[in-house]
C-alpha cells in the first residue's frame, strides 16, 4: 500500500525500516513481503517529481566533471529507475581479483557470492532471462585476446515503479509511505540506530523505531545519510580518515575513434536485438582477463554506436530528427534522462542544417520514426535506443569504462545546510591520468586484434598522440554514484561488511552502489538488484532466527 507520511502516527514500530524507494528499496522489499516480512519503505520524494528534488543539491566542486544534482538523483518513487536507461549487465570475474593499480582494494565476497541472485534481479528488472552471452555462430577470431560474444540486456519497464506498480499498491506486508524525509538518527550507546527522524510534507518530525534499517537511497544520499549518523558518534565509520566518502568512483565513457568494419555479418551483429529470451540486447567488445593483466588494462567494453547525432554533417534525416526531438522543449524530458540527453547532443543544438537533414530524407526518417516509437513505447519488449546501419558500415566506437579508486575522490558534508536542516553534501569525484591511459591502452590492443582478425579497422578522430588528452577531456559522470560506503573484510578496510551490515552500528545496513569496492565496466543497476535480493534472503532469516525467542514487532498503520 502507498500512503502518504504525513498519516503515519510517532513512534512508528516496524520490523524493517527502508529508506529509499529505488531499485534497491523496491526490490528489497518486494523480496522481504516474498519471504513473509514486512517492511516499511520511506521515499523522500512524491509520486512524481516535485519539491523534494532540491533536497538533494549539493556543493560540486568542479562541475565539468560532475553532473549538477537535479539531473543526477531523482527524489521521488522509484528513485534512480527514473534515470535509468534500462541497461542490464553482471559483475564480470575480473572485478573480483586484484589489480595493480587497486592492491588495497578487495571486495570482501567473490563473484560466486552474487551470480545466483541475477536470475530473482533480472525478474526485478523486467529484462528476461539471465543470458549475457550471444556466440556468433560461423565465426571466428584470431584468438582471445577479445571476445565479441559479451551481451547487455535492456530493461523493458526501467522505473520500478510502474514496473512493480499493483504489487506496491495491493501488497500488504509493504508499507510505503511518500514524503517522507530521513534527517538524521538516534543512536544507542552500543552504535545501533535506535530511531529515525523523519519530516513529513507537513513539516511535523516523527520518530520511526525499527529493528533494523536500511539505507537504499542512492549513492551519494546513503552515504549522507551514514555521515550524518557519523556525527553523533565521530569515531564511527573509521572516523575523519576512514573509509566513509572516499573512492567516489563513477565511469569513463565516450568515444574518441570510429570502427569500420569489414564485413557486415558484424554490422548486423552489433544492432539492438531481441534474442529471444524476453528483451533486446546489444552486443560488445570486451578483453580478456590474461590480457588485461598482461597490458594493465581497466576493465571495459566497446560497442560501435551512430555518429555523434549533433553533428548534422552526417547527412542523416533520421539522425537530425533525434537530435531535434532531443532539444524540444516538452517532448525532449519524455525521451531521456536529462543527464543522458546532454550526452548525446549537448546543451544547445543548431536546428537550422538538422531540419534540412529531415526534409531532404523524409521518407526514410518517418519510416525510422515509425519503428522506433512503436519498438520504444508499444511493443512489449522495450528497445533502448536506436543504431541506424550504413552503406560504409563506419560507426562511433563507444568504451564504458571502470573508474580506479583514489582516496582523494571524496564526498563530505558541507557547511550549509537544506530547507530540512540536514547538511548538503560536497562533492568533488576526481579523475586519473592514468585511467584515461589505461583507455588508450585498450583501445590499442582492440585494434590490433578487429585487424588480426579481419572484423574491422579503428580510426581515431585525432592524431593518437592526443588521445589520452582526448580521454581526459571527455572524463565526466555523477549519475553512478560508486564506492563511497564500500564493503570490507574489517571495519578499516570498508563501512560496510559482506551481508551489507555497518561495522559501527549492528541495526544499520547499506543496499546501493555506495558499498561497491570497484566499479566495473558494467552499469551498477542489475548488481544493486542482485545485491537486494541477497539483503532480503540475509534479513528474512535473521527475523525468522529472533522470532523464535521474542515476538514479531508489528507493522504500525
Amino acid at each position: 500500500m502507498i500512503r502518504d507520511f504525513a498519516a503515519t502516527a510517532d513512534d512508528t514500530r516496524v520490523e524493517t525500516c527502508i529508506i529509499g524507494s529505488g531499485p534497491a528499496g523496491i526490490t528489497l522489499a518486494l523480496e522481504l513481503a516474498a519471504c513473509g516480512r514486512p517492511s516499511l519503505l520511506l521515499e523522500s520524494g512524491g509520486a512524481n517529481a516535485g519539491p523534494a528534488q532540491d533536497l538533494a543539491a549539493a556543493e560540486i566542486v568542479d562541475p565539468a566533471v560532475h553532473d549538477d544534482m537535479s539531473i543526477a538523483v531523482a527524489r521521488r518513487l522509484g528513485g534512480a529507475s527514473n534515470l535509468w536507461g534500462g541497461r542490464c549487465m553482471p559483475l564480470d570475474p575480473c572485478d573480483f581479483e586484484p589489480r595493480p593499480y587497486a592492491l588495497d582494494t578487495r571486495w570482501p565476497i567473490g563473484l560466486e557470492d552474487i551470480a545466483p541472485y541475477y536470475p530473482a534481479a533480472c525478474r526485478y528488472a523486467t529484462c528476461g532471462e539471465p543470458v549475457f552471452t550471444a556466440p556468433m555462430p560461423g565465426v571466428r577470431a584470431a584468438d582471445d585476446d577479445f571476445a565479441f560474444e559479451s551481451i547487455e540486456r535492456a530493461s523493458n519497464v526501467p522505473r520500478m515503479q510502474k514496473a512493480h506498480a499493483r504489487a506496491l499498491q495491493d501488497q500488504q506486508l509493504i508499507d510505503v509511505r511518500l514524503d517522507a524525509t530521513v534527517v538524521d538518527f538516534e543512536i544507542a550507546e552500543n552504535g545501533a540506530v535506535a530511531a529515525a527522524l523523519v519530516v513529513g510534507a507537513d513539516g511535523k518530525r516523527r520518530r520511526v523505531v525499527a529493528d533494523r534499517f536500511v539505507i537504499a537511497a542512492g549513492g551519494l544520499e546513503s552515504t549522507r545519510l551514514l555521515m550524518i549518523a557519523q556525527r553523533h558518534r565521530p569515531a564511527m565509520f573509521g572516523g575523519a580518515d576512514g573509509p566513509l566518502g572516499r573512492y567516489y568512483m563513477g565511469h569513463i565513457i565516450g568515444e574518441i575513434a570510429d570502427i569500420f568494419f569489414l564485413d557486415d555479418r558484424f554490422d548486423d551483429a552489433f544492432d539492438l536485438l531481441r534474442d529471444g529470451k524476453g528483451s533486446y540486447t546489444r552486443r560488445r567488445f570486451t578483453p580478456g582477463l590474461e590480457l588485461q593483466k598482461k597490458h594493465g588494462l581497466p576493465n571495459i567494453c566497446f560497442w560501435p554506436i551512430v555518429p555523434p547525432i549533433a553533428d548534422p554533417r552526417h547527412r542523416s534525416g533520421a539522425l537530425s530528427a533525434v537530435a531535434l526531438a532531443l532539444s524540444t522543449p516538452g517532448l525532449k524530458d519524455l525521451l531521456l534522462p536529462e543527464a543522458i540527453r546532454i550526452r548525446h547532443v549537448g546543451p544547445h543544438v543548431d536546428w537550422r542544417p538538422h531540419l534540412r537533414n529531415v526534409l531532404s530524407d523524409a521518407p526514410r526518417m518517418a519510416a525510422f520514426l515509425l519503428r522506433f516509437m512503436y519498438r520504444r513505447y508499444i511493443a512489449a519488449e522495450r528497445i533502448p535506443g536506436y543504431f541506424i546501419r550504413n552503406r560504409s558500415m563506419r560507426y562511433g566506437l563507444s568504451y564504458h569504462c571502470e573508474q580506479s579508486p583514489r582516496a582523494d575522490s571524496r564526498v563530505t558534508l558541507a557547511d550549509r545546510t537544506d530547507r530540512l536542516g540536514a547538511p548538503r553534501l560536497r562533492v568533488d569525484l576526481r579523475f586519473s591520468r592514468d585511467d584515461a591511459e589505461g583507455v588508450v591502452r585498450a583501445h590499442e590492443r582492440l585494434a590490433d586484434w578487429l585487424h588480426r582478425s579481419n572484423i574491422a579497422e579503428v580510426h581515431y578522430r585525432q592524431p593518437e598522440a592526443q588521445n589520452v588528452d582526448a580521454v581526459v577531456a571527455r572524463m565526466s559522470h555523477g549519475t553512478h554514484q560508486i564506492g563511497t560506503a564500500r564493503m570490507g573484510a574489517t571495519r578499516s578496510e570498508g563501512v560496510v561488511d559482506r551481508n551489507l551490515r555497518c561495522f559501527d552500528a549492528p541495526n544499520l545496513y547499506v543496499a546501493s552502489s555506495a558499498v561497491f569496492p570497484t566499479s566495473s565496466q558494467a552499469n551498477p543497476t542489475l548488481s544493486i538488484i542482485a545485491f537486494a535480493v541477497r539483503l532480503a534472503e540475509h534479513l528474512a532469516l535473521d527475523a525468522a532466527r529472533k522470532a523464535d525467542v521474542r515476538p514479531e514487532s508489528a507493522l504500525a498503520t
